[in-house]
């Protein structure tokens, strides 16, 4: 019998990003409908059920509707948020509400939307009163790490103090795992596990940082796995999802790129992607040249026009030549 487990968000690195616990048995399947297996539906659940007024998660969907792409991540914030109402609902009705572990992993290249996510689940938990505080505390190594036995330790916990309440974002913790058995990385590493059981369900860590790297940093510490169990690959963005942020980026300040404008950012893009492959930015790298097009267009048009002001349209409009990258 082949089954056949069901994931969301890979691509393709050998690991699934995140496993929805749903196994199809193709014998099964093919039993009960006497045809070629089904294809998955491909509606997104977050967008089945109507939400009433004042419910907790409609400031969460505005938030995440504008962002392009990431719908297996949107997907995902849904079940959370569907999960808690049931729990709730549960308890009301004199049933078991369990316990649940919200400790996530984020995998992806930069520039794909983890921060912004983390910060969206933060805000998320909170309104939902899985969180007091709700608030995001940033880190990485060199915040964790010190510089003599017994200073990371220390470190670290006042760190994960201050994230009590709220979520503590640890990017690129497989850095964490690279020096060796005489590094103080791994004292973070024990620091944070030991936190999690002290304070169980006072915070939650979300461990960030690439796809790959993160693998080998969890296969360092065999009881690491099991104490995330979200686990969520944040995939490159196309070239066509990079245009409708650039766009969107120029709409939300009040400019507009030209049509010649997106034909040669798209062709910047494809060869870009192409020659970056695994150091691509993606959304950032996007930010970037969108804002150094705005100087560049404040600098012609003040060459353009020494005396007055341009037309509203040309204060808005970001041509070709606004646009510009090192070769």
């Amino acid at each position: 019998m082949d089954d056949r487990v069901v994931t969301s968000g890979g691509s393709g690195s050998g690991r699934p990003a995140r496993q929805i616990n749903i196994v199809l048995r193709s014998s099964d399947t093919l039993a009960l409908t006497g045809s070629s297996p089904p294809q998955l539906e491909s509606e997104p659940a977050h967008s089945a059920r109507p939400l009433p007024p004042g419910d907790p998660y409609l400031d969460i969907q505005r938030e995440l509707e504008p962002m392009v792409g990431l719908e297996n991540v949107k997907q995902l914030i849904y079940e959370i948020y569907a999960l808690l109402q049931i729990s709730r609902m549960r308890s009301e009705a004199g049933l078991s509400g369990g316990s649940h572990v919200y400790h996530m992993i984020f995998t992806g290249n930069p520039g794909t939307g983890k921060t912004t996510i983390a910060r969206i689940v933060a805000k998320l938990f909170q309104k939902m009163g899985v969180l007091s505080k709700g608030h995001m505390i940033e880190v990485e190594r060199a915040d964790l790490v010190g510089e003599y036995i017994g200073h990371t330790a220390q470190k670290t916990r006042d760190l994960v103090r201050k994230a009590l309440g709220g979520v503590l974002f640890v990017d690129e913790a497989y850095s964490l795992a690279r020096g060796g058995e005489k590094d103080f990385g791994k004292e973070a590493i024990d620091t944070l596990v030991k936190a999690m059981e002290d304070y169980r369900n006072q915070f939650v860590l979300i461990l960030a940082g690439y796809p790959l790297e993160i693998e080998q940093f969890l296969m360092t510490n065999p009881g690491l796995p099991s104490r995330f169990p979200i686990q969520i690959e944040f995939p490159d963005y196309s070239v066509d999802q990079l245009i409708q942020i650039a766009e969107l980026m120029a709409k939300d300040r009040d400019y507009t790129l030209m049509p010649q404008s997106i034909f040669k950012l798209r062709q910047h893009l494809m060869l870009e992607k192409t020659m970056s492959m695994f150091a691509f930015s993606n959304a950032r790298y996007v930010r970037n040249i969108i804002e150094k097009a705005f100087r560049y267009q404040a600098v012609r048009l003040m060459t353009q026009y020494p005396t007055g002001s341009p037309g509203k349209q040309e204060l808005m409009s970001v041509r070709p030549e606004d646009l510009k990258w090192e070769k």
